[in-house]
């Protein structure tokens, strides 16, 4: 699933494509990806004609602002945006706007698992699925007193903390490894344990893997592209995400991998203990 790191480069890409064009009609081949209004033909009237103004992110979250309404997005596990000239799309793209000036975004995604979420503006930030989400690790809010505050009663590992989106947005498997290595913190950790100073190393290493993804584009695990059809280049920085077996890049011990909090997970032993 794209992460933070992902979802924000695709949001750059895109915001140079198609801010300030007109939709002037909605093709749709796939109903259940249009969540909100639950009848698609009112969805398509909505849209119609309206222009694209912005587009913003929260968490993992695409937000396209138009004239009047606010349109959430949410890729998944393969769902990506391209813009197009052609008229003939292949059998994963599901949703379609065409633009005044002949070019159309389409929306592609082979397991069908993304969903769009359509809100008068404003609306869109005290109803579900925005209003449930926690901050982001590369904002301020997200400090190591707000971390602690959330954990001190948990008996959940600080890996499953981490991935839960209400208490921070953004974080998905990949980037909860790297942080958790930077930060020599065993992902199996129960979270209540920790103590101020490893909350902060979190902290610090959360946000500094994810400006560093950033700026590299993201990882191109899986099939992630950009809005332009660009792999990012973070998977070249990785410590030990998909790393099994490899020597770690700081002492050299094999990279282990388990399953934590239901997730495949890869740490070194030795590093964090």
């Amino acid at each position: 699933m794209p992460e933070l790191p992902e979802v924000e480069t695709v949001k750059r890409t895109l915001l140079e494509l198609v801010e300030g064009k007109e939709i002037v009609e909605v093709q749709i081949g796939w109903p259940k990806i249009i969540k909100r209004p639950d009848d698609v033909e009112h969805f398509k009237m909505l849209v119609r004609g309206q222009r694209m103004e912005t587009i913003k992110r929260k968490g993992k979250f695409l937000i396209f602002h138009l004239s009047d309404y606010t349109l959430v997005s949410h890729l998944r596990m393969e769902g990506k945006y391209s813009l197009v000239t052609t008229n003939e799309p292949d059998k994963h793209t599901h949703v379609r706007f065409l633009f005044t000036d002949g070019t159309t975004l389409e929306y592609q995604d082979v397991r069908k698992f993304g969903t769009m979420h359509l809100f008068d503006k404003g609306d869109e930030l005290i109803h579900a699925p925005l209003n449930k989400l926690g901050p982001e690790p590369i904002l301020p809010d997200f400090t190591a007193e707000y971390l602690l505050g959330k954990i001190k009663t948990t008996s959940r590992s600080i890996k499953a903390v981490l991935l839960d989106q209400s208490i921070t947005a953004g974080l998905g498997n990949i980037y909860v490894d790297e942080a958790l290595f930077r930060a020599r913190i065993h992902p199996g950790k129960i979270a209540s344990q920790l103590d101020a100073e490893e909350a902060a190393r979190i902290v610090i290493h959360a946000k500094e893997t994810l400006e560093d993804a950033i700026r590299a584009g993201g990882s191109s695990i899986r099939s992630y592209l950009n809005g332009n059809g660009d792999m990012g280049y973070f998977q070249q920085q990785l410590f030990v995400y998909g790393r099994k077996g490899a020597p770690c890049k700081v002492c050299s011990a094999p990279i282990e991998k388990n399953v934590t909090a239901g997730r495949g997970t890869h740490f070194c032993s030795h590093c964090q203990r």
